[in-house]
């Protein structure tokens, strides 16, 4: 089927519209140009009110000062007319067989947003994105993609700002290099103590018996002097005496042979180590916090470089499913919900391309309506304007457009309401034209002409 299009309009006393007729080209750009507060916006309005139903009747329909009725005329492509006119502005559509219709009919292929674009433009961009994933018919799967992305692209952020305070707490605390790895044991360094008191005090116990000894043989060999004199009556004891002599002198033999090369031990290293190893220790669990709270950001920079793939691949599968998607026009996208074009957001576009991007979606939401109107066109440069006159063309769209200029982008200027080269509706039947009137209807030449009903 193909898409319907405006062939023809003429409207008579709609707001400022005195009276208009325009016959828009089939494909590409019809613009429609004048001064401000000349009707040209209208133009636009009385074709939505004619097509689109009550829902789009200006609030003053009449034209101020008008006695007349507001008059409506549209002929589509598909051969069927339009028309609203007399005082409630009834709705009247034929088709080629002379068969009525009604506006069911005009919905069933007229989009409501191609005759009021400005509700698509002043959309949020997520309602934006929302349209133009209908269009593609990719809404559920890119919606789940971009929900994936945002989980990851969340918790990266997050996982990335633990990483980063995790890492500066470490950097900034005490670290020395001179430390042991490991803590150092108070209960070890005191055994070792202990043992070497209780080897000090074996050995002091056996220095003390072998002076004991010393002491004793000092007094034996006195009680020898003594016995000298009294050899005859103690030979006997004396020999007992020196027996035992003999015998402690051989165990002092003995026991200084083991003393000999034995010294004291010193434990004042011991006890230098006792003393320092709280700071030992403290210096031993600063470098290990150091330590560990380093691992813990390169695990949390593991899982950011982890979440970042997460990331990556939940863009190429979206960019995967856009590609393969029918866009309305290229490099459409959407990001992160909103609606791109040219990887911009909606407010970074220009006016042109804002205009360009609602158009390709309207007339996308409903391929069987082949027309989109647009006002304020004079946001486009004559350059850009023809561009987008060649596209809507190779589309095979009608866009029927307003611009503040008069110059050859017009297709039609509107000067008072009325379209240079239409002229002005002629007076009620019952209202005698002055000759001011009638040469301002018709021109200098019918001032002597008679009024004919």
């Amino acid at each position: 089927m193909e898409p319907v299009k405006i062939t023809a309009l003429e409207a008579e006393n709609v707001k400022r519209v005195r009276a208009v007729e325009l016959r828009p080209e089939k494909d590409g750009l019809t613009v429609i140009g004048g001064r401000n507060g000349q009707g040209k916006t209208s133009v636009l309005d009385a074709i939505a009110w004619a097509l689109g139903g009550d829902r789009f009747k200006p609030s003053q329909p009449h034209r101020e000062g008008s006695v007349n009725d507001p008059r409506l005329k549209v002929e589509l492509s598909n051969g069927l007319v339009v028309e609203r006119s007399g005082k409630n502005s009834a709705l009247k559509v034929t088709d080629p067989s002379g068969k009525r219709a009604g506006q069911q009919l005009l919905n069933s292929f007229v989009e409501q947003l191609a005759i009021d674009l400005p509700r698509f433009m002043e959309s949020s961009p997520k309602e934006k994105a929302k349209t133009m994933l209908e269009v593609i018919g990719v809404g559920e799967e890119l919606y789940r993609l971009e929900a994936a992305e945002r989980k990851a692209y969340d918790e990266r952020t997050a996982v990335g700002t633990m990483e980063r305070q995790k890492r500066a707490l470490a950097e900034e605390m005490p670290f020395d290099p001179d430390a042991p790895a490991e803590p150092v044991s108070a209960a070890e360094a005191a055994r070792e103590k202990a043992e070497i008191i209780e080897r000090n005090a074996a050995l002091a116990q056996e220095r003390a018996k072998a002076d004991g000894i010393g002491a004793r043989m000092d007094a034996v060999e006195n009680d020898m002097a003594e016995v000298d004199s009294q050899m005859a009556r103690l030979a006997e004891q004396k020999e007992r005496m020196r027996l035992e002599l003999e015998a402690m002198a051989r165990e002092r033999s003995r026991m200084m042979e083991g003393l000999s090369g034995r010294a004291m031990e010193d434990t004042a290293e011991v006890d230098a180590l006792l003393e320092e190893i709280d700071a030992i220790n403290a210096r031993v669990r600063d470098n290990q916090l150091r330590l560990a709270a380093i691992r813990e950001a390169d695990g949390l920079k593991e899982r950011y470089d982890a979440l970042t793939e997460q990331v990556e691949a939940a863009r190429n599968e979206k960019l995967r499913l856009l590609e393969g998607a029918a866009l309305p026009l290229p490099e459409l996208s959407v990001d992160a919900g909103e609606l791109t074009y040219k990887g911009r957001r909606w407010d970074g576009m220009s006016g042109s391309e804002q205009l360009m991007v609602s158009a390709a979606i309207v007339r996308a939401l409903k391929p069987q309506c082949g027309f989109v109107l647009v006002d304020k066109l004079e946001q486009f440069d004559p350059q850009t304007l023809a561009e987008f006159g060649r596209w809507a063309e190779s589309e095979g769209l009608q866009i029927i457009g307003t611009r503040v200029a008069s110059d050859d982008t017009c297709t039609i200027v509107i000067e008072d309401g009325v379209s240079k080269g239409t002229l002005a509706p002629m007076p009620a039947a019952d209202i005698e034209p002055t000759a001011d009137a009638l040469e301002a209807y018709f021109g200098p030449e019918a001032r002597a002409a008679r009024w004919v009903i």
